[in-house]
């Protein structure tokens, strides 16, 4: 199957986002509101990870094994990233929008954050973890690395209780939209 990527870069950057349903048909969604992640210093986390931070135990990279991140987000009793969207990450990846943010222990890949990247826009679309703390330390990580960047936005999209814990607030879509367009304007590399 042919993806058009521009198409699909177009949908996210009007606010959209592409997930599967129980029969993994493949659909684009909206919503009234969208949750962010502070870039400044109402980004926060818990006084115990600050310890795992001190002792250095992970380290941070970029890229190193898309497809694990991609696989591990994936790995899930039930989950919205069907293997046609598991294709289409990938096609992003290879066209330059589609990025993991990893934290490793050794050569062991520990987790990591899947998002992609428009302009000074940081779409979070999932994130995983193998070893105790790994996806926690790659928050932090990435969040260091977007403020680095001078990255306008980081999109959760959807509000849960692990996310709260960083510090993440809901907004209304109209306000996403105004923020999307600046976001949109910079040019920003996560790498």
């Amino acid at each position: 199957m042919e993806y058009d990527i521009a198409a699909i870069i177009r949908g996210y950057a009007q606010g959209y986002f592409l997930m599967a349903d129980e029969s993994d048909h493949l659909g684009w969604y909206g919503s009234k509101e969208r949750t962010l992640i502070p870039l400044n210093e109402n980004f926060r986390y818990p006084k115990s990870l600050q310890r795992v931070l001190n002792q250095d135990r992970f380290t941070v990279a970029v890229n190193r094994d898309f497809l694990g991140v991609v696989a591990g987000c994936a790995n899930r009793e039930t989950t919205w990233i069907s293997p046609e969207l598991q294709k289409i990450y990938w096609l992003l990846y290879q066209t330059g929008y589609a990025y993991s943010f990893e934290t490793w222990q050794g050569d062991q890949l520990a987790g990591g954050i899947l998002g992609i990247v428009i302009g000074g826009l940081f779409i979070g679309e999932s994130m995983f973890y193998q070893i105790p703390e790994g996806s926690k330390v790659a928050m932090v990580k990435l969040v260091e690395r977007l403020r680095q960047r001078k990255f306008m936005l980081f999109d959760a999209q959807m509000m849960n209780p692990h996310l709260a814990r960083f510090g993440a607030y809901i907004i209304s879509n109209k306000e996403y939209e105004r923020l999307l367009q600046q976001a949109l304007q910079l040019p920003c590399s996560l790498e």
